[in-house]
């Protein structure tokens, strides 16, 4: 455990669509942990860019945006009902976020370098003292390089396609899965191929394959592995479930 830390960081990084979302919820309330929710972080900074007319390929005008974000009030994060609700100056903007247009959005802004600067402290100060899961594609690797528990959840393409489709569906609209399967697909790539912080999995992070398990066998081998490394007992070193 490192200095000052009660309760480890415990980092879930991971692919669109691998179920990191409801994983990560499902951990922190096995655990009594806090949810810090990057994901949504960048997906507020997309939405902020888009009511201000601001470009996701404009990194100065983004970054200016993020910047102001990170400020104190200006962005807010609770959990409630076992939800992530995010209030962006003083307005909920919890589902407007989640759309998949603010996905795009998010992988297109979170590559650039004056918006990972802006929020790469923020995103620190709130885990800092340990007792939080965090989820996204750098947590492990960038945000949390010490985080004492890491896992990096995944799935095929063609099984998060399917679960974005259902997502999706539920909320009222009407995809075709194909279409989302070659976003899925395009998103995986941009996220690995960006320069700055990519989409890649930490040496010491344990490998979890959700394609052939349910959200609860997920959560229960995360929750697993986090009580040995809190309790310093054999075996939470990095391994595979699947």
């Amino acid at each position: 455990m490192k200095r000052g830390r009660v309760r480890p960081v415990v980092a879930i990084d991971g692919p669109a669509g691998a179920g990191k979302s409801t994983v990560t919820r499902r951990v922190a309330e096995a655990l009594g942990y806090t949810v810090v929710d990057t994901g949504a972080l960048y997906r507020t900074v997309a939405l902020a860019c888009q009511r201000a007319d601001v470009s996701w390929s404009d990194e100065r005008g983004v970054g200016e945006i993020a910047a102001e974000l990170a400020l104190e009030d200006r962005l807010r994060m609770f959990q409630e009902q076992g939800r992530t609700r995010v209030v962006l100056h003083g307005e909920d903007v919890s589902d407007a976020i989640r759309t998949q247009e603010m996905g795009r959005g998010a992988s297109l802004v979170s590559a650039l370098p004056a918006v990972r600067a802006a929020l790469l402290e923020l995103q620190r100060q709130l885990g800092r003292e340990g007792g939080v899961v965090l989820e996204g594609r750098d947590i492990g690797s960038v945000v949390f390089p010490d985080a004492e528990a890491k896992f990096f959840l995944t799935a095929s393409a063609e099984v998060r396609a399917e679960r974005r489709r259902a997502e999706l569906e539920a909320a009222g609209q009407a995809v075709d899965l194909q279409q989302v399967l070659e976003e899925v697909r395009e998103r995986d790539r941009r996220d690995s191929e960006r320069p700055i912080a990519p989409l890649k999995r930490a040496p010491d992070a344990i490998l979890i394959d959700s394609s052939h398990l349910t959200i609860d066998e997920a959560v229960k081998e995360i929750v697993r592995r986090v009580r040995e490394v809190a309790g310093a007992e054999p075996g939470s070193e990095g391994g595979e479930a699947r």
